[in-house]
């Protein structure tokens, strides 16, 4: 700086920050331009791994250096000629990465030795439960476990005396008990699992009852104080809370509950990167515990499917001191999880306008994804910059979304091109005796199959903004039907659906045994019932219709996108109108995530399925072109317009 003004570089280091509302300022925006001048090329989801900036704010600082055309627009990006003076006019154009090759940064390697622990947790995690997003669970890696056995090794924790994990989603307790089985020795005299999922906790009852190592498993709601046996009995502990200060603070009492008194017990303590202000919290609730820090990692823990924070966390090695005490004497009542923090509105700036939306629960748009896809409510246009949370308080009352006729008359879904309703048309696939699609809506699980030429559609702008305000309206239409999450015991009947599925899509090549596609179920259940929904009667749990979406990450931009993968619905009164709840249900499910797209799949054929799209305001988006060469198909080409 000269005479108290900014440079040119550094003007747009200020620019660029103000534009996203970046909470790091100017030394974020200079951390990014670093990052790419160190990688050469580097995506999103790898300037957020560089820098410690979620993905979606490293991106929305990329997008901006891409408009002062200082990144390439190709994917992955890289600085150009412009972008390379700047980083020179900044002092920063001269490399000096000092980050270990072998280690990358985290201090750790997994010798040989260990490398078959590594396999064994791989298997053991694929055949394992799967996680709860809804519980802010994201699986770290196998190799992420058995660092954190080497970190407990390295730090005198382990071999020896008694280790405490609070919450093990992660399931160390494999890792301490698969690398002691191969090290043909105990490495811990006492392991306490306590964690309120009992499928997590009889998991690790059935690996572990064969190993080395005896871990005592108990279920128990962390929102309570650790039962009086566990108090006090543990040398070192290690926790991965739920990504919110709240959280932080909770599961780091109870570790408290459960060491030992006396400063020097170790206590490892896993976490999400997040802007200063927040991470200033969560320090401060670790000094508030009496807690020291004795050492950090960044990018130490890598996760599977956590795509907010770059796949990445930090690991901190904390020791109690002489005033450790716990901060939550009794029972918690408030927020814990992320979705329990969303009680706030944001306000996002049209940048083409300047126009202040609001964005969250109770406002016309419950995610930007939803706001972005329908446009500005001003202009029509955007994109759009995330300003500060609002008091609930302090906005107006965002105006209703209007309702098409059919929706505020109540009349029934508008009919196909053929004149047939959507449930009608759906049953003549069906022969009375078994459930009857309505259509395959998503691609066939990797390895089963592939189906003729799919109508792929994507939601229109404004599609799910205009329709999750009608969802009330369709319970009453189909009622007395309800929606719920599916369990274990309704694996049969979607079986059958499935199978169902298949045929309609695939006909001859259609895989329709159901113990098939039971099978399938049951792995896909055990990882994550997130997404399955089947519709039934309140007093009669048998499904009468079956819905999957699952939830994705574009890996270039860090947008979260949604996939219909099945739906289906048995020949029942209010046919159409289950299915339209069922859709309705998936579409909620996909804007509780803040997914920017909702995608799905059917047979060009299949009008009925069609038809529920457009109902829901999705537009044909792609086109599956097939030339068939086996002798005897009928046809030598199969050319599908989407």
């Amino acid at each position: 700086m000269t005479g108290g003004r900014d440079s040119e570089a550094e003007s747009v280091l200020r620019e660029v920050a103000e534009a996203v509302t970046l909470q790091e300022g100017p030394p974020g925006v200079r951390s990014v331009l670093r990052a790419m001048r160190q990688l050469t090329t580097a995506s999103t989801k790898e300037l957020s791994r560089s820098t410690g900036l979620p993905v979606p704010i490293a991106a929305a600082v990329g997008n901006e250096l891409r408009r002062r055309g200082l990144f390439t627009r190709e994917r992955p990006s890289r600085l150009t000629p412009s972008g390379l003076a700047l980083v020179a006019e900044l002092g920063m154009d001269l490399s000096l990465d000092a980050t270990c090759a072998e280690c990358d940064g985290r201090e750790l390697v997994i010798p040989p030795t260990l490398s078959e622990a590594v396999e064994r947790l791989t298997k053991l995690m694929e055949a394992g439960p799967g996680a709860d997003m809804s519980l802010d669970q994201s699986r770290c890696t196998p190799e992420t476990k058995v660092r954190r056995v080497l970190a407990l090794a390295r730090a005198g924790v382990l071999p020896g005396g008694s280790l405490l994990l609070v919450g093990d989603d992660d399931m160390v307790s494999l890792a301490v008990a698969v690398v002691s089985d191969l090290l043909g020795t105990p490495l811990v005299q006492r392991l306490t699992v306590v964690d309120i999922s009992e499928e997590i906790l009889g998991y690790i009852r059935e690996v572990t009852a064969d190993l080395a190592v005896s871990v005592e498993t108990v279920q128990h709601d962390l929102r309570e104080p650790l039962p009086e046996r566990l108090r006090g009995q543990h040398d070192a502990a290690m926790t991965d809370p739920p990504y919110t200060a709240e959280g932080a603070r909770l599961f780091l009492s109870r570790v408290v509950e459960g060491l030992r008194p006396g400063p020097a017990n170790s206590v490892f303590f896993s976490f999400g990167a997040k802007n200063p202000n927040e991470m200033l919290e969560v320090q401060q609730e670790i000094l508030n515990l009496g807690l020291v820090v004795n050492g950090f990692i960044r990018n130490f823990n890598e996760y599977e499917g956590s795509g907010t924070l770059g796949g990445t966390g930090f690991l901190q090695h904390l020791l109690t001191t002489s005033a450790t005490q716990s901060s939550v004497g009794g029972s918690y009542q408030g927020p814990l999880y992320t979705r329990d923090k969303r009680s706030r509105q944001r306000e996002y700036e049209c940048v083409a306008c300047g126009a202040r939306v609001p964005v969250g629960p109770g406002a016309r748009w419950s995610s930007v994804g939803a706001l972005r896809a329908e446009g500005c409510p001003t202009c029509g246009r955007g994109p759009f910059r995330p300003r500060q949370l609002v008091s609930m308080a302090e906005l107006p009352e965002p105006p209703a979304p209007a309702r098409p006729p059919e929706a505020a008359s109540g009349a029934p879904a508008p009919s196909d091109p053929a004149g047939s309703r959507l449930g009608e048309a759906s049953a003549s696939v069906g022969d009375g005796s078994r459930p009857a699609a309505v259509g395959q809506v998503g691609p066939a699980a990797p390895g089963e199959q592939d189906g003729p030429a799919p109508d792929a559609g994507r939601l229109a702008p404004g599609g799910a903004a205009r329709r999750l305000p009608e969802q009330a309206l369709l319970a009453v239409r189909s009622g007395p039907y309800v929606t719920r999450t599916a369990g274990e015991a309704d694996l049969d009947a979607v079986a059958d659906f499935e199978a169902e599925i298949a045929r309609v899509s695939f006909g001859n090549a259609a895989v329709d045994n159901p113990q098939r596609h039971r099978a399938r179920l049951a792995r896909a259940m055990r990882k994550s019932r997130e997404g399955m929904l089947v519709a039934c009667l309140p007093e009669d749990a048998t499904p009468v219709g079956w819905l999957w979406m699952t939830v994705n990450q574009n890996t270039m931009t860090g947008d979260r996108y949604a996939n219909f993968r099945s739906l289906a619905v048995a020949p029942v009164e209010s046919r159409s109108e289950v299915a339209e709840l069922l859709v309705a249900a998936g579409l909620e499910f996909a804007a509780e995530r803040d997914v920017v797209e909702v995608v799905g799949k059917t047979h060009i054929g299949n009008v009925s399925m069609r038809t529920l799209y457009r109902k829901f305001g999705f537009e044909a988006a792609h086109m599956t072109m097939k030339l068939r060469l086996t002798e005897g198909s009928g046809r030598d080409d199969d050319l599908a317009d989407g």
